[in-house]
């Protein structure tokens, strides 16, 4: 049995371990609206500990992935990784417009201060990706979305201007693999580390909780976007479920939950290539 963690997120759990590293573990926890609901998806803690590993592969990125081997009961949902010296920012790059970044832009006609032109559609393509941080939120609390000189002025121009850099530089990389797939990769999120000054991918990457996953063949700007995410959750909280989002939120029917793990799975079939099965070999970063 492992310990107590030592910190307890929307999602994973940081169990302490020997030579000062962490064992990570991804659960079947979801969230919605800066709240965790109260029924789980299973094999999603799977899913975005595989899919992590699969990206991690692909990107050719500095990570904080030091062993699969893991304790027996948490195998395939985690893995043991380097401490690092946190940037508490969201490095969120965006290449279409949707979510939080639409609702500003219809507003004001920016995204986190940045321009964009006019008769932009919801799910429409921006003219190049761009940077999109916000600062981090205790459990709980909505993450603030902010501008480039925000972060600049928090964290200093040039590790801002780095986190910029790198967070445009992976999302190009994943977006194009995205789309041999077939899948339009519109935004994602990814966290850093600092090891030595040097910038280290950490959390999880460009998985269907930090992502939006459109099916490229049915997009349609301004229409309904096929997603193979947490946005069925989430629009079934906001248009079916009743929830006034002040209450604690109520349990997903049957059908949600498994209409979820199907879009979870897909997503790790449609970019892997492969069923998700047996945890994958030992990988470090």
């Amino acid at each position: 049995m492992l310990d107590q963690p030592i910190h307890v997120g929307k999602v994973r759990r940081l169990y302490a371990w020997p030579q000062d590293r962490y064992l990570m573990v991804a659960t079947d926890a979801i969230s919605a609206f800066d709240h965790v609901l109260p029924t789980e998806i299973p094999d999603k803690g799977r899913v975005l500990t595989q899919l992590s590993l699969w990206w991690f592969d692909q990107l050719q990125f500095p990570n904080h992935v030091v062993s699969t081997q893991v304790p027996a009961e948490v195998a395939g949902r985690a893995v043991i990784v380097e401490k690092l010296d946190m940037v508490p920012v969201e490095c969120v790059a965006r290449g279409y417009l949707t979510g939080s970044g639409w609702a500003e832009y219809s507003a004001s006609g920016t995204v986190c201060g940045i321009p964009l032109p006019d008769g932009l559609l919801d799910g429409s393509k921006l003219p190049r990706p761009i940077f999109t941080p916000a600062i981090k939120a205790p459990l709980g609390e909505h993450d603030e979305n902010v501008d480039f000189a925000t972060i600049a002025g928090l964290h200093g121009a040039d590790l801002a201007g780095r986190l910029r850099e790198a967070t445009l530089a992976l999302y190009s990389r994943a977006a194009d693999l995205a789309a041999a797939r077939g899948i339009i990769l519109a935004d994602t999120k990814f966290e850093f580390g600092l090891r030595d000054g040097e910038l280290v991918l950490a959390d999880e990457v460009l998985t269907p909780d930090s992502s939006r996953f459109w099916d490229a063949a049915a997009w349609q700007p301004g229409r309904s976007l096929p997603s193979f995410d947490k946005q069925y959750v989430r629009d079934w909280l906001a248009h079916d479920s009743g929830w006034d989002r002040v209450s604690p939120p109520p349990p997903l029917p049957p059908e949600v939950v498994a209409a979820t793990r199907e879009r979870y799975l897909e997503a790790y079939r449609r970019l892997t290539g492969r069923q998700l099965g047996a945890p994958e070999p030992d990988a470090g970063g």
